[in-house]
């Protein structure tokens, strides 16, 4: 026999001797397939629409469409915020005067006021217009209190006069200052729009009658002063303090105890006038001496 099929012939016997001898080698076991899926995430197939004849098949709960919300109502625009109705000063002024009603003023430091308005002028009783040249910024209550002096004393003065009134000179009103235009004094009545000034005013027979001129006469005067020192708790005027010797304020100042001032010195010309000084005391006449007696005859 040759000798390579002798030698497959022994590799063939030894073989199976040889696997019986050989332990065998266990495997691991096999992990079982987790597979995790969540049914929504799997999209279903569309539903095939129904044939002629056909009744509709109903989509499951978990393909039906979701149901929609009912559109929300629109929401109407917000309504503008009513304009603030007029206070009792205001329509008591408005049917006496032409005004125009202005926002409140706030600051700089304490000025300001509320419920202002603009005076421009004034219906007298007879119907008659009266201009305030130029328009005032005042607070309601001032304005009021101006108009009523004006139509009721000042207007009555003039007729006085030999005239109508026809207008009034506003020297000032409304402004953040202090007193008498000096820096740092306390706040005056005008930075609380509850003061004005008044230089004169004019008569329907073109006469124009400043208040503090020494020509004009005295009594007209004197009753504009009279009815001014009635209706406001301040009257300024010359001779009060230096800073009023051209125009007349007036306010409504409220003090403690109700105090009130009228300082306003009416003169006319006649006051600037050197009065002659007053004759001086006589001297006493020096007693006469007594008269001595004659003498009698001479001794003889």
């Amino acid at each position: 026999m040759p000798r390579a099929a002798a030698a497959l012939m022994t590799l063939a016997m030894v073989a199976p001797a040889a696997a019986q001898q050989a332990a065998p080698v266990p495997l691991p076991p096999l992990k079982p397939l987790e597979l995790r899926l969540d049914h929504h995430d799997v999209p279903l197939p569309p539903i095939r629409p129904p044939r002629p004849g056909e009744e509709a098949v109903q989509a499951p709960a978990s393909q039906a469409a979701e149901p929609v919300p009912p559109a929300a109502e629109p929401v109407p625009p917000a309504a503008e915020a009513a304009p603030p109705q007029p206070s009792a000063c205001r329509l008591a002024l408005a049917a006496k005067a032409a005004i125009m009603p202005l926002p409140p003023i706030s600051g700089p430091g304490e000025c300001g006021a509320v419920d202002l308005v603009r005076l421009e002028g004034l219906v007298l009783a007879d119907w008659s217009r009266v201009i305030l040249n130029p328009p005032a910024t005042l607070r309601c209550e001032m304005a009021l209190a101006v108009v009523d002096w004006l139509r009721e004393d000042v207007a009555a003065t003039a007729a006085a006069m030999g005239a109508r009134l026809t207008a009034v000179e506003n020297y000032d009103s409304y402004a953040c200052r202090g007193r008498n235009r000096v820096a740092g004094a306390k706040i005056s009545e005008h930075g609380k729009g509850n003061a004005i000034d008044i230089r004169a005013f004019h008569l329907a027979d073109g006469r124009r009658i400043e208040w503090t001129d020494l020509a004009v006469a005295k009594p007209p005067r004197e009753s504009l002063k009279a009815s001014a020192c009635a209706r406001f708790t301040t009257v300024l005027g010359p001779g009060s303090d230096g800073y009023h010797e051209g125009h007349i304020h007036v306010d409504l100042a409220e003090r403690r105890g109700g105090y009130r001032m009228c300082q306003w010195n009416v003169l006319d010309l006649t006051d600037l006038i050197p009065l002659p000084r007053p004759r001086p005391t006589e001297a006493p006449q020096p007693v006469p001496a007594a008269e001595t007696e004659e003498e009698g005859p001479a001794a003889e």
